[in-house]
């Protein structure tokens, strides 16, 4: 390429960068944020890469108690050949998946090498429908 063919290239290059990066007005689509939600939609979470490695759940049963409050029990089970530590949570929510501001404190639970344990919640109202127990390295 001669260098007339690449200052004109590189000066039509630089034209439409400013032309296009110039406009900032209008509405934007949001970011597809789908890989990063979970806890919107799947009622089991690990919240962090250690706990992706080492925990697991073998089972969830679901109750509706008497009074109409949700009952959620879930068998958290060690993965690794290594005593662990981590806390667990739930978030009760409505039918449309919204929190019913019932929300348990982290517990921490403690598992030897592959043992399974079962840890139960109980929502404090008769508004929960779904839940998303959350799985965390303990702190």
């Amino acid at each position: 390429m001669t260098i007339k063919a690449i200052s004109l290239f590189t000066i039509s290059v630089l034209a439409s960068g400013i032309l296009s990066g110039c406009r900032t007005e209008g509405a934007f689509k949001p970011v597809n944020t789908a890989k990063y939600d979970y806890e919107n939609y799947e009622p089991f979470v690990l919240m962090d890469r250690s706990v992706q490695r080492s925990v697991t759940v073998a089972g969830i049963q679901e109750t509706v108690k008497e009074d109409g409050r949700l009952e959620v029990i879930a068998n958290v089970r060690n993965r690794v050949n290594r005593r662990i530590q981590v806390q667990v949570s739930c978030v009760f929510k409505n039918e449309n998946g919204f929190s019913t501001g019932d929300e348990t404190p982290w517990n921490t639970l403690i598992l030897t090498e592959a043992e399974q344990q079962s840890v139960s919640f109980v929502s404090s109202n008769a508004k929960a429908r779904k839940y998303t127990i959350r799985v965390r390295q303990a702190r």
